[in-house]
Order: C-alpha cells, then structure tokens, then sequence
C-alpha cells in the first residue's frame, strides 16, 4: 500500500471516529438536557394545575384552563383518601397505585417509561387534594430524532469528503516524491546524469527536498565530469612521456646503438621522467588538499622580501624570452601566512606571466598592503586569454593555448606545463582566506589578482578547510 492511501485510510478512519465520539457525546448531552426539561416540565405542570382548582359553596370547581392533557402531561386529580374525582389516566399506564408525596417515579413500559409526580396541597375549605401528572417518555423526543436523523444522512457524506479532500492533498503533496523516484531510476538505468525533477517554487518540506536532490545530482555530475575529464587528461599527459621513454629504451637496446646514442637516450628518458615526476607531485599536492590533508604552517613572513628571492630565481626563463621583469613591492609586508605555499603561489603566477607574455615584454609584480590585508598583481602583455575561458583556466590540465610548451611553470617538481598551476594558485588562496581573481584581453595580457589577510587568527599547525 502506498504512503498515501495509509495516510488517507488512517485520516479518514481518525476523522470518522472523531465524528462518531462527538456526536455519542453530544447526543448524551442532549438526551440528559432534554430528560431534565422534561422532568422539570411534569413538576411545573402538575403544581400550576392548583391555580386552576376551586371550592365554593361546598362544590370543588376546575377552571376551563385545565386539561386531562396539558403539555403533553395527562392530569388527573384525587382526594384527600385517593379517590380518582377528576382527569383521566393513559389506557396503558398500570403502576405507581400509591400517591407518592413530591417525588418522581419511574414506571417501565413497552415504548419507553412513565414518569409520574405526585403534589398534595390543601384547598381552603376542601382539604388536602392529590394531583398527579404522567408523562410518558420514550428516550427521544421530535427535535432529537430530527437531529439523529440529519446526523445520519450528512456523516457518510461528510467522510466522503474528509476522505477525497485529504486524499488531493496528500497526492498534492507527495508528488514530488514520485517525481523523483521516477528520476532516481532513470538515472539509474540509463546513467543520464542530466536528468532533474525541476519542480516550481515552494515552501513546503517535500519541494525543499527536491530542490536539495537537484542541487546534489548537480554536484555529482560535476564531480562525474571533473573525474572523466580528469582521468582523460591523465592519460593524455602520462602518454606522451612513457611512448618517449618506450621509444627510447627500444632505440638505446638496438645492437647497432653506439655510447653516444645510448647516453642520449637515457638523457631523454631522464627528462620525460622528470616531467611525470611533476606531474605526480602536482597530482598529489591537489589531492591532500582535496581532502584537507596538506596543513598550512603559518609564521610570520616578509612577503616582499620574499617576492624579491622568486623574482630571482625566474630571471633565467624571463632572460631566455628575453622578457624584462619590474618587481615594486611596499615595504615591511609581515603576513601571517605559509612560507612554502607563498613561494609555491608567486613562483606559479610569475611563471605563468613569463611562458604566456609577450617575447621582448615584460612582467610586473606589485604588492601593497594595508592594516588588514595584502594585495597582489602579476601584470603581463602577452597572448592574453579570451573572455569565455577566463573561468576555466582554474580547472585542473586546463591550458589556453595546450599547443605551446609552456604553460604553467616547469620547474623540477612543479606543476609546470601540465595546467595544474593555476588550480593550485586557487587553493592557496583559499586557505588563506583569501580571493583571487583574472582579468585579461586578447593581444593585450592578463593580470591574475589575489588578497588575504596580513593576520588570521590560527592553532599551532592549522589545516585547511578549503572545498
């Protein structure tokens, strides 16, 4: 049985047995108040009956006003001995033979019960005189069987629709739940990743789970395509360098292969292998940092003296591009910050300016500083990146122009010339608290910016917590 129909049987039941409690509970409390206007009734009947009753010279008189059967009540009147002088009795009635002072009997019957009240009062000149009142009583009077009758007809109708009403709402509500159970298989027996339940705007919990199904299955499918294009890139980068080094083992263990060539061949070798070990290193620096195993040792560092050492060490591969570096660096930029994920930051941007500028430009870096922060521009005139890839270059392999060699910086046991440069740039800032962001023109060059701030509160050894 599906959620809705138990929800919908369990309603209705609840519902009608709610009904079925308050109309027992008011039919109780409409039969006592009724019994007891009825009892008061007989009381009050039978005492106003001896305004009515008169004795005059010697002869005992009743008014026109009286009634063998007033409201209902038959009246019927006795002596001082109990003799019957007036009124009649219900043919039926048999019982209550003895005149009960100011006190209500109860005599059963066939259709009900008899109530019978008994009042003596003396009539001046007369005597003591009995008047009696029966009043028969069948459990239920006109206006309560009218009532049980109207009761009868409505409560079927009224579950009906307790029943039908409560079954729209409840389908209402779970059918984003058949939406996206529906989704779930196909996603599952056609691996269509792309398929969305896309319901309209709601408040409730039911469409607030559906929009957090459609925000999960986008993260999957990204965490599906970042892992395809991620193994595709892989393989693409680790195939060149071992079909080199196969080549070349084939060529060095040729009979004919003199020292020489022997000697060039293990050369060759020796720097594909350097280029997988770099490639393995940025592999496996994104990974810890993925799974927030890389720390970050901060210490108090000079930042600009620290920009002035990787500005030197670039200056052989900028002289080779014949590219002109201009470092202006405020002074005494303390920050509070990873020495080695610093240098990591500065020398993959500035490398990345001088493989991607212009041969014969320049390069420049500009760091300030304020109380709070620090700011950093790597401004190159080089190729440029177009507008619709500027968000891209921060995905892993990515390259702007893959045809040429450069790339990202190449130096041993970097992430040079493999695209993972700049994603790494993106985590270091990020663990720093930082943002860092790129702005380029085609022809024109590109400047990468980047802030965090100069001083974070941290523990001793601090982890990283960027996703």
């Amino acid at each position: 049985m599906t959620i809705r129909k138990k929800i919908t049987l369990w309603y209705t039941a609840f519902m009608a047995l709610f009904v079925v409690l308050a109309l027992c509970f008011l039919f109780v409390m409409a039969s006592g108040r009724i019994l007891s206007d009825t009892r008061t009734r007989l009381k009050e009947t039978v005492l106003s009956s001896f305004g009515e009753i008169e004795y005059e010279d010697g002869v005992l008189t009743f008014d026109d006003d009286i009634n063998y059967l007033a409201a209902g009540v038959y009246l019927s009147v006795y002596n001082g001995s109990g003799a019957l002088i007036y009124g009649r009795i219900p043919a039926s009635f048999s019982g209550a033979s003895v005149l009960t002072m100011d006190r209500i009997q109860q005599v059963p019957f066939s259709g009900g019960v008899w109530y019978v009240y008994d009042f003596c009062q003396e009539v001046p000149g007369y005597g003591n005189l009995w008047v009696r009142g029966i009043l028969p009583w069948s459990g239920m009077d006109d206006s309560l069987f009218t009532l049980l009758l109207f009761s009868l007809i409505l409560f079927p109708f009224f579950v009906l629709c307790t029943a039908l009403g409560g079954y729209s709402i409840i389908r209402r509500a779970l059918k984003p739940l058949s939406s996206m159970s529906k989704t779930a298989q196909q996603i599952s027996s056609g691996n269509d990743l792309t398929r969305r339940i896309q319901l309209p705007s709601g408040a409730d919990e039911v469409h607030g789970l559906a929009l957090a199904f459609d925000q999960m299955m986008d993260r999957l499918q990204a965490s599906f395509e970042q892992e395809k294009q991620f193994t595709s890139d892989v393989s693409h980068e680790l195939r060149t360098p071992v079909a080199v080094i196969l080549s070349q083992c084939e060529y060095a263990s040729q009979p004919d292969a003199t020292q020489d060539d022997r000697r060039e061949a293990l050369a060759s070798i020796r720097t594909q292998a350097n280029r997988m070990s770099g490639l393995l290193s940025g592999l496996l620096t994104l990974a810890r940092a993925d799974q927030n195993r890389l720390p970050l040792r901060r210490e108090r560092i000079l930042l600009n003296d620290l920009a002035a050492i990787v500005c030197e060490e670039q200056q052989d591969l900028a002289d080779s591009r014949k590219i002109s570096l201009h470092l202006k660096a405020d002074p005494d930029l303390w920050a509070d910050a990873d020495e080695s994920m610093m240098i990591r930051l500065l020398i993959n941007l500035i490398s990345n300016a001088i493989r991607y500028g212009r041969e014969g430009g320049n390069v420049w870096i500009r760091l300030t500083g304020t109380e709070t922060e620090i700011q950093g521009h790597i401004k190159d005139d080089g190729i440029g990146i177009p507008k619709d890839q500027l968000e891209l270059i921060w995905n892993r392999f990515y390259q702007v122009d893959p045809a040429r060699t450069g790339g990202m910086n190449a130096g041993p046991g970097k992430e040079g010339g493999y695209g993972l440069g700049l994603p790494l740039v993106k985590w270091i800032v990020t663990a720093h608290r930082g943002t860092v962001s790129v702005s380029s023109q085609p022809g024109k060059g590109s400047v990468f910016s980047f802030r965090f701030p100069r001083f974070c509160p941290r523990p001793s050894e601090e982890r990283s917590t960027a996703s």
